[in-house]
This record gives structure tokens, sequence and C-alpha cells, in this order.
């Protein structure tokens, strides 16, 4: 009887009180106008190095390597001793040359003087002219033996420069297959001489790039001068590492590759410390300028499988959603947006992934104000 009594009395004062309890009010979510825009997009291309005169060093004659006289990695100039193969045989060439050279040469002189005497004597009358004439050839044919063995002591020369190979341009040495004492040929290769003080990143691009960076209708001298006010590349190394100096674009081959659909392209980098090397591989990452696109945050974009949708504010401020055609900016924040949206259309933002279909997503400034 007691408990019901203090039961009694406590729904009383509850309700003399007139407790107000809490109401849920709904918000507004996050909006945006879909505005176009410039942007810059970064495309990175894997990419091979390659020095600027890579030279494959071979022997113009054959016999046995006696001197090596670079080694693997080593800076070498224009003209500098690489290798040095025997050149005894070659030196025996040159003396044998030089020795019928004199002897061509002294016939020569007996010729001559034959020839001079059979004038003189011509012009006295003493001698016919059919002995005059046989001198006069006898002469030539000795000028003429003269002139082929100075040709044939000119080729013993060669030969024998043939032995020492040097650089034909300034770079780095690069592998050396062969030790001393092996037989070479010219179907051997010594090394390969890579010219680098400038060094060119190969790398390969579709038809659908080429066409956005060069415009329809442009002759080959545009091209070439809108390739050269091309914004810069950089060059990353495979461990991450950005290369401290910048590149640009050089050339643009002209011709598809039928198996493959792309071009080749080539950016020339400076290399004044020599820390690139012939042959490595990293990426080049080229900015390219897209102009009047449609940009928005990826946290707009809801991913449903294989579709990309967003959801487009209506009239009376209900959610629809809407599929889209995306691509990525690269920069980890924003995609462009290349079908499904226009001008002026007003998507929902931040939150879009608790959206559903039909939801009113805006309301009035009043509900707001009284939060």
């Amino acid at each position: 009887m007691k408990t019901f009594k203090w039961t009694l009395m406590l729904s009383v004062a509850l309700a003399s009180c007139e407790v107000d309890m809490p109401q849920q009010k709904d918000s507004s979510f996050e909006t945006m106008v879909v505005e176009t825009t410039d942007i810059e997009l970064p495309n990175k291309f894997s990419a091979r190095m390659k020095g600027q005169n890579d030279v494959t060093v071979t022997p113009q004659a054959s016999g046995q390597l006696m001197k090596i006289c670079v080694t693997e990695g080593q800076q070498v100039r224009v003209g500098q001793t690489l290798f040095i193969i025997d050149s005894r045989n070659a030196r025996l060439e040159l003396d044998a040359a030089n020795a019928n050279l004199q002897a061509a040469q002294a016939q020569a002189n007996s010729a001559k003087l034959e020839y001079e005497s059979n004038k003189n004597l011509f012009d006295k009358k003493i001698v016919s002219s059919y002995m005059l004439n046989n001198s006069l050839n006898s002469y030539k044919q000795a000028q003429a033996a003269v002139a082929q063995a100075q040709a044939a002591v000119n080729r013993a020369r060669v030969e024998l420069g043939f032995c020492t190979i040097s650089a034909a341009v300034s770079g780095m040495i690069g592998e050396i297959p062969v030790r001393v004492g092996d037989q070479v040929s010219p179907m051997t290769q010594l090394t390969i001489l890579s010219g680098n003080t400038t060094m060119f990143a190969e790398f390969s691009v579709t038809e659908a790039i080429v066409e956005a960076m060069v415009k329809e209708g442009m002759n080959i001298d545009q091209v070439n001068s809108y390739i050269s006010k091309l914004p810069e590349a950089s060059f990353i190394m495979k461990n991450g590492t950005v290369y401290p100096h910048k590149g640009r674009v050089v050339s643009l081959t002209g011709v598809v590759n039928a198996a493959t659909g792309s071009l080749t392209c080539k950016v020339s980098f400076p290399n004044p410390e020599g820390h690139l090397y012939s042959g490595i591989q990293g990426s080049v990452l080229m900015p390219f300028k897209e102009k009047d696109v449609i940009v928005i945050p990826q946290y707009a974009v809801v991913r449903l499988q294989d579709k990309s949708q967003v959801f487009k504010v209506k009239a009376d401020s209900t959610a629809t959603a809407v599929d889209v055609t995306v691509e990525d900016t690269g920069n980890g924040k924003d995609f462009i947006v290349t079908s499904g949206l226009k001008k002026g259309d007003k998507i929902v933002a931040n939150g879009a992934n608790n959206v559903t279909e039909g939801q009113k997503v805006l309301f009035p400034e009043e509900a707001k104000s009284e939060k």
C-alpha cells in the first residue's frame, strides 16, 4: 500500500513539471556546384636511360689482345687509349710496304732519267719518236707504281693504327667482357662506351596521349615548337629517388609501332655528376595540362563494383544517383569527370557514401538556425 502511494505521487510530480524531451532534427549534407577548371596531370611512364652517344667498341683488326688500358665504370675522354692489340704483324706489313715504296721510287727515278735522256737525244734527232714514247710510258708506269706503293704504305699505317683502340667520344666505360690474351676480331665486342654528359630517357606513349599533346593539323615545325615548350619532366629511380635535374622532351617519333600502337618519346637529362648510367630503368614523370575539365573530390564518388556514381541534388533537395566516368588525377585527392555531369550541377560532396536514392539532403536555413 505504501509503495503504491509513492508511485502515484511521482507520477503526479512528473506531470506537473512538463519536461521537454529532446527532438531529432535533420541536417543538410555538404554539397558543391560543379565547375570547370584547368588542371595539371602528372603522367608516369616506364623508361630506360641511354647515353647521348652510346658507342659499341669493336676492333677493326684481328689479333691477340695485349693490354686493357681502362676499367669498367671509368670516365674517359675523346682519343684516350682503351685497348691495345698485338701489332707485330702490322708493323712487319708496314716495313714491307715502305721497302716496296723505296724500290718503286728508285725505279721511277731511273725511268725519269731514261726519259729525259731520250728527250734530249730526240731533240737532236738522234733517236726516233718511238724510243721517246716508250721511255715516256715506262716513266709513267713507274710513277703509277710509286703511287700504288704509297697507298700500300698508307694502308699498312692504318692497319697498324687499328691495333690501338681509342675512345670515339667522352663518356663512361661499360662492361669489359674480354681479358688480356684473348684473340679478338671485328666480330668481338670489347665494351660499350656511353657518352653520358647528356642522357636520354626513352619510353613509349600511346596515340591517345600524343593526340592530346599535339593538335591535329600541325606541321612538323609546329610540332617541334610545341614539344620544345612542354613542361619539364622528372626521372624517378627504381628505389623511388627523384633525380635532382629536370629533363625536357627532345623528340617524338612520327611512326607508330604497329605491334604496340605506341610512339617513342625521348627526354634529355643533364648528367654533370655522372649519376645516370646507360641501361638503368626508372620512370619519367611528365605533367600535362587539361583545360576546362570537371574536377570533383574523390570522396564525392561512390564506387559500386565496376561503376562510379555521384548523388546529384534535384530541385526538391532530394538526391538521385548518377553514373559517371572518371579519371584519376594522380594527386590522391581528385577525379576528372569525363561524362555524367555538366557545369552547374549540384552534387553531394562529403558524406556521399551515406546517401540513399531519393533521400532529402538539403533542409531550410530555419532548421539549421534552430540547432
